[in-house]
C-alpha cells in the first residue's frame, strides 16, 4: 500500500510539473550578437517579473534571426540592420506582416590593440583599402613594418552589412580577412594582437582595445545620435505580426525606463 501511495504521489508531482511547464508562455528570440547582451539582461529581468514566461535567446547574426522569424521558428528577431526588401517579400509570401521596433542606437567602432600606439584615427578610404587588400602593412600608416591582421564579422552579421555598405561600398573583401562569428570574438582577437584591426558595436568597446576616430569623428553616443559619426545605426527587434499579449508586453518593456536603462548600461544608446 505504501508503495502504491508513493507511486501515486510521484505521478502527481510529475503531472503538476508537466502542467506547469506546458502553461508557460514562451518567446523564442534569435539573431544579432550586437543586440544579444541587451536582450539577455532584458529577458532575464522580464522573466523575473513574469514567472509564467519562458524566453529563449540565441545569437547567430541578424540574417539568421530574420530567417528564423520568416520560417516561424523565432517569435522575435534581433537585428543590427534594417530588414531587407527581399526578406520582407519572403515574409509577405508566408502571410506575415513584419513589425519593426528600434530599441537602441549604435556606433560601429573601429578597434586596434592598445599596444598599437602609432594609430589613433583612420579615414574611411584608408579603412576600405585595408579591408580590400590595397594596404597590407602598418608601415603604410606610419606604423611598424608588420603585416596588418584584418578581422571582420561574418556575412550573416548585420554589423558586417552596415560596414559593407558604408565603408566597403560593397567591394570585395580581401581573401586574407579573418571572418569571425561575433563581436566578442573580434574584441578578444584584436585585444591580444598588436597587429590586428577590427570593428564592433559601441557597447562592446572596453579597455581591452582602443577605439579609433573615424574621419576625425569620435564614436560617441552624442555623435551617433546626431548622425555625424560615419557608421551610426539603429538596433532593431522584429516580430512576424503586430505583437499581442505577452510578446507585446515584452517589446514594450524595452521602451520602459527600466529597459532603456539596460540599453545604456550595456554601452549602447537609448532611444528615449
Amino acid at each position: 500500500m505504501k508503495r502504491i501511495i508513493g507511486l501515486i504521489m510521484i505521478s502527481l508531482i510529475v503531472f503538476v510539473l508537466s502542467f506547469s511547464a506546458l502553461s508557460l508562455e514562451r518567446i523564442n528570440v534569435s539573431g544579432s550578437t550586437t543586440v544579444l547582451p541587451i536582450m539577455q539582461i532584458v529577458a532575464e529581468e522580464f522573466m523575473y517579473q513574469n514567472p509564467d514566461v519562458d524566453i529563449t535567446v540565441s545569437g547567430g547574426g541578424s540574417g539568421v534571426g530574420i530567417a528564423a522569424l520568416i520560417d516561424k521558428i523565432a517569435s522575435v528577431a534581433m537585428s543590427s540592420r534594417k530588414i531587407k526588401t527581399e526578406e520582407l517579400d519572403k515574409a509577405v509570401a508566408k502571410g506575415l506582416s513584419v513589425q519593426e521596433f528600434e530599441i537602441a542606437k549604435d556606433a560601429i567602432t573601429v578597434i586596434v590593440s592598445p599596444a598599437n600606439t602609432k594609430i589613433n584615427q583612420i579615414d574611411s578610404q584608408t579603412l576600405k583599402q585595408i579591408y580590400t587588400g590595397a594596404i597590407t602593412n602598418w608601415k603604410d600608416l606610419s606604423g611598424e613594418d608588420k603585416p596588418i591582421v584584418v578581422i571582420s564579422r561574418d556575412t550573416n552579421s548585420g554589423t558586417f552589412e552596415v560596414f559593407n555598405e558604408h565603408i566597403l561600398k560593397k567591394d570585395q573583401l580581401a581573401p586574407t580577412v579573418l571572418m569571425l562569428a561575433s563581436n566578442r570574438a573580434i574584441l578578444d582577437e584584436v585585444g591580444k594582437n598588436p597587429e590586428a584591426i577590427g570593428y564592433v558595436g559601441l557597447g562592446y568597446v572596453t579597455d581591452q582595445v582602443k577605439g579609433l576616430l573615424l574621419d576625425g569623428v569620435e564614436p560617441t553616443k552624442e555623435n551617433a545620435l546626431s548622425g555625424i559619426y560615419p557608421i551610426s545605426r539603429g538596433l532593431y527587434l522584429y516580430t512576424p505580426d503586430i505583437p499581442k499579449g505577452v510578446t507585446k508586453d515584452f517589446i514594450d518593456f524595452f521602451f520602459s525606463e527600466e529597459g532603456q536603462a539596460i540599453v545604456e548600461e550595456e554601452g549602447f544608446i537609448r532611444v528615449n
